[in-house]
C-alpha cells in the first residue's frame, strides 16, 4: 500500500484541484486572459485522484474551482469534498431498530452481518416499530461502528476433540512400524515425453507404513501396473524400510502373480 492510499478521498480531490489551478493562483492573469488560461487547463488531462485514470474538466468547473480558492486563507480545504451533516450517523436507524439490533447480537455474537439483517426483516412482520427495517448496508455501517463483529468458533485442541469425539479406530491400524504396509498404482494426469518421442501416462507406485505414515517407496514407471514394476519398488522399498510383516493391497493382477509373498513373514490380508 503506498503512502497516497493512506490518504483521505476528499483530501486527494483537494490536492488534484489545487494543481490544476495553482500556476493561477501564483501568477493571476491579467485582465481579459482568464478564459484562455481556463481553457488551456480544460484541454489538458488529469489524473483522477482515486480511479487513476486520465480525465478532463470543463472550463466551468475550473472556473468555479478558481474563484472558490482565490480569496480562501486555506485554499486546499475549500477545495475537499464536504463532509455531509449526516455523516457517522444513521439516520435510517431508529431507536426500536438499534435496539432490536443490540439485543440480537447479545444473544448471536457470531451470527453473520446478513444474518442478522434477515432477522430484523421478519421481526418487523410482527413488530411494526421496526418497520421500515434500514437496507443491508446500513445495518452493516452500524454494527461496524459498534464493534459489533462477528465472533469466530475456537478451534479446539486435539486432546479435547477426543474427549468429545472418540478417534476412529479402523481394522488395518496397527500400532507398530513395519507391521502393516499399504501400497498400490497411481495413474498419472499427465503425459510425459520418452526418449524416443512419445507421449505416455506414467504411473506411480507408492508404499505407505500403516503406522508412521512414511513412504517407504514412491517411484515412477513408464509402463502401466505390472507385477514386475511392483516387485522392483517393493525390492526397493524392502531394501531400506526392512521386511515388513503384512502388507495390504487391493488384490490387483499385478499383486497375485507368485512374485510378490503372501506366506510366510509377508504375508497378504486380503
Amino acid at each position: 500500500m503506498s503512502q497516497d492510499d493512506q490518504v483521505p478521498m476528499r483530501l486527494r480531490w483537494a490536492r488534484m484541484r489545487f494543481s490544476i489551478i495553482s500556476h493561477l493562483l501564483a501568477s493571476p492573469p491579467e485582465p481579459g486572459e482568464l478564459a484562455g488560461r481556463i481553457a488551456e487547463l480544460a484541454a489538458r488531462s488529469w489524473r483522477h485522484p482515486t480511479k487513476g485514470q486520465m480525465i478532463r474538466l470543463s472550463p466551468k468547473t475550473i472556473e468555479r474551482m478558481y474563484y472558490a480558492a482565490r480569496g480562501a486563507d486555506d485554499p486546499i480545504g475549500v477545495l475537499a469534498r464536504k463532509i455531509p451533516k449526516h455523516a457517522g450517523t444513521n439516520p435510517s436507524v431508529t431507536a426500536a431498530v438499534a435496539a432490536a439490533i443490540e439485543s440480537q447480537y447479545r444473544d448471536h455474537p457470531r451470527w453473520t452481518w446478513q444474518l442478522h439483517h434477515d432477522n430484523l426483516v421478519a421481526l418487523a412482520k410482527t413488530d411494526p416499530a421496526l418497520d421500515p427495517v434500514p437496507s443491508y448496508p446500513t445495518v452493516r455501517r452500524f454494527m461496524q461502528a459498534r464493534g459489533m463483529y462477528r465472533l469466530q468458533k475456537r478451534r479446539q485442541g486435539r486432546a479435547a476433540l477426543a474427549e468429545i469425539v472418540p478417534r476412529e479406530t479402523r481394522s488395518y491400524e496397527l500400532a507398530y512400524v513395519n507391521a502393516l504396509w499399504h501400497f498400490d498404482f497411481h495413474e498419472g494426469k499427465r503425459r510425459v515425453v520418452t526418449p524416443a518421442g512419445k507421449l505416455v501416462k506414467p504411473y506411480l507406485l507408492g508404499v505407505l507404513d500403516d503406522c508412521s505414515r512414511l513412504c517407504c517407496r514412491v517411484q515412477w514407471y513408464l509402463s502401466r501396473e505390472n507385477t514386475d514394476d511392483l516387485v522392483h519398488g517393493l525390492s526397493q522399498a524392502i531394501q531400506k524400510r526392512g521386511l515388513p510383516r503384512a502388507v495390504l493391497s487391493d488384490n490387483g493382477s499385478s499383486t497375485r502373480a507368485r512374485a510378490i509373498p503372501s506366506r510366510g513373514s509377508c504375508r497378504s490380508t486380503r
